[in-house]
């Protein structure tokens, strides 16, 4: 009497009870995340071109080092980020390629400790060497303030020699025991001495972040098989991302590929203190024209440095992109999102700075363009937001902030599960399934509040196809199966009109209430 799996062959030849077993036919789609937030820029320490998840800047000051004043800065970028709501981002450290790992040597050649990561963080290691706990035994302490000490005990006990370093060399490398794993901080090479060794402490030194001559090359990066700046964020789910304060135009185009190869929605910036003539003449001239792009005046904000305390300038992308990643994708991060979310951290911009705001032939002139920018005042209120809420694309029905993101969520959604109707037999059954799939996942979008038409709320705001009548029998016998999707999407209110009739002429007619 055995217990099978559905499509499992049964032995006729002998009667028996069979029970197969059969899994769900109703099964439902989960939609992806859509907070995931790629951030790529310099650091002082941590993996080169290595995407590390990051929930909050305490996170990205432990992976690459303290936020610092300088371009391009991957913690500030984070710290910013945050305020405004990002929870789940993946940080990429790039270098001008002369980074160096710190290093040290306990005894003349006896061990060489060398930094786990490049970077000037690696300089504050410090190694100290003393007795061990057991007899004729070392113990070795590797500290780094705001990192947990690592303590090495009862190492090379009993040994002589050469052998001394090597065992101490091994515990770091690979761990001295089930509770002590290898060190996180350096990496150890035994050299060829002899010599007992002595107790000693010494500080790493020589590393250096290789981030003064970083452009925006290494920012955008290499694709391939080995993947650099821009292009290591392939495969991890970012919905929005940028290259830290990279204000090269010459960038857009690459991230516009990215953007649209990856389903990420791209937010790009002007270079500091931009002009608008300029800043709309640089956009014309790269050819950028896209919904998977969203350019940033170059009116840059004033910061107070999370770390040393200094007012500087940073790029709009933080804001936009951290509070976009905060918002649900059929949002826009426009006016504050209707002044319910102004951008947290900024002291000034360069405009306001100087007490100027922008004339509404100005803001014109940047919508016109597709380019977005951050003022106080915002239509909602005195408070610094975002005033344009469009990307790059000059097709109205596509250059709003919520377009891209909400596209991207539902193709991408679709892609990671209806891939499992590839290899099934095309039946009345299967059909019926994935019909059933896909109308159950737009249905519980609309539900939610994510697409529909205002003026029928009881109307349902999709419709999907799949029958004979899109999948004729010359395309069923080639393989083929589709399904016909159309989705209404929510509006943003860009303009809203007030129709004001005043006069002392004006006469009010109240309506006569009726039971």
């Amino acid at each position: 009497m055995p217990v099978i799996q559905q499509g499992a062959a049964i032995n006729s030849a002998v009667p028996d009870l069979y029970v197969q077993i059969t899994p769900p036919q109703q099964t439902y789609i989960n939609g992806i995340a859509t907070n995931i937030l790629g951030i790529v820029g310099v650091g002082s320490w941590g993996p080169v071109n290595s995407p590390v998840t990051l929930a909050k800047y305490a996170d990205a000051s432990q992976a690459f080092g303290p936020a610092s004043n300088r371009k391009y800065d991957l913690s500030t970028a984070v710290f910013f980020s945050c305020l405004q709501g990002a929870t789940n981002i993946r940080g990429v450290r790039v270098t001008d390629g002369t980074d160096v790992a710190a290093s040290a040597a306990l005894g003349t050649t006896g061990v060489t400790l060398t930094a786990k990561y490049t970077g000037t963080v690696g300089n504050a290691i410090v190694a100290a060497l003393s007795a061990g706990t057991a007899a004729s035994s070392w113990k070795l302490v590797l500290s780094l303030p705001g990192y947990a000490p690592e303590t090495f005990d009862n190492l090379a006990a009993g040994l002589s020699g050469n052998a001394v370093w090597v065992a101490i060399a091994a515990a770091i490398n690979n761990g001295s025991s089930a509770l002590r794993g290898p060190s996180k901080l350096v990496v150890a090479a035994a050299g060829a001495s002899t010599s007992a060794p002595v107790a000693a402490s010494v500080t790493l030194s020589g590393g250096a972040d290789g981030a003064s001559g970083v452009t925006a090359t290494q920012m955008v990066g290499t694709d391939g098989t080995s993947r650099t700046g821009m292009y290591a964020l392939r495969s991890t789910g970012c919905l929005n991302a940028f290259l830290a304060d990279c204000d090269a135009s010459t960038s857009w185009t690459a991230q516009v590929a990215y953007g649209l190869s990856e389903g990420t929605h791209m937010i790009g910036t002007g270079p500091a203190g931009d002009t608008i003539a300029n800043a709309v003449t640089a956009k014309s001239t790269a050819g950028i024209d896209s919904y998977s792009f969203k350019l940033m005046f170059g009116d840059w904000c004033y910061v107070a440095d999370p770390v040393t305390g200094v007012t500087r300038l940073i790029s709009p992308q933080s804001f936009e992109a951290g509070l976009l990643s905060a918002l649900p994708p059929q949002e826009s991060a426009l006016n504050g999102n209707g002044a319910r979310y102004p951008f947290q951290g900024i002291i000034a911009t360069q405009k306001t700075n100087g007490n100027s705001v922008y004339s509404n032939a100005e803001l014109a002139l940047l919508s016109n363009a597709g380019i977005d920018v951050i003022t106080n005042p915002c239509p909602g209120g005195a408070f610094f937001g975002s005033r344009i809420g469009k990307n790059t694309s000059s097709n109205s029905a596509i250059n709003g902030d919520n377009y891209p993101r909400l596209t991207y969520y539902i193709a991408y959604t679709l892609n990671s599960a209806m891939g499992r109707e590839v290899g099934k037999l095309q039946t009345p059954t299967q059909r019926q399934v994935a019909l059933g799939k896909l109308t159950t996942f737009l249905s519980n979008m609309q539900n939610s509040g994510m697409i529909g038409d205002v003026n029928n709320p009881t109307k349902q705001a999709f419709s999907v196809i799949l029958d004979a009548s899109n999948n004729p029998s010359d395309q069923v016998a080639l393989g083929y199966e589709k399904a016909n999707i159309r989705v209404t999407y929510l509006s943003v209110i860009t303009t809203f009109l007030v129709d004001l009739e005043g006069g002392q002429t004006v006469s009010i007619v109240t309506p006569t209430a009726t039971t």
